[in-house]
């Protein structure tokens, strides 16, 4: 599947990963993020020289799970982008 197919279906909910990708488990998802905002923490609000509990509004964004079982934001690659190795994680 190309990036095309799979990224209405990721805005829809589904899980999607890349054959081409060399970690096991690995795939991404969209976070609807918080666009009425949330209360930032402390960490957040440390980060971005606010007080803690300021609202904070975020975007939604893609998050990978890599295959550490870490989570972080996610931006797609070039290679990203034009792969044809796209398919979505059956649950």
């Amino acid at each position: 599947m190309k990036f095309e197919e799979v990224l209405p279906l990721i805005k829809e909910g589904k899980k999607a990963l890349r054959t081409g990708w060399n970690g096991r488990g690995m795939f991404i998802v969209r976070q609807k993020g918080y666009p009425q905002g949330i209360n930032c923490n402390k960490q957040t609000a440390d980060a971005w020289s606010l007080n803690e509990g300021d609202l904070f509004i975020v975007h939604p964004y893609l998050q990978i799970k890599n295959s550490d079982g870490t989570h972080a934001m996610w931006v797609p690659s070039i290679g990203d982008i034009f792969a044809e190795d796209w398919q979505i994680v059956e649950k």
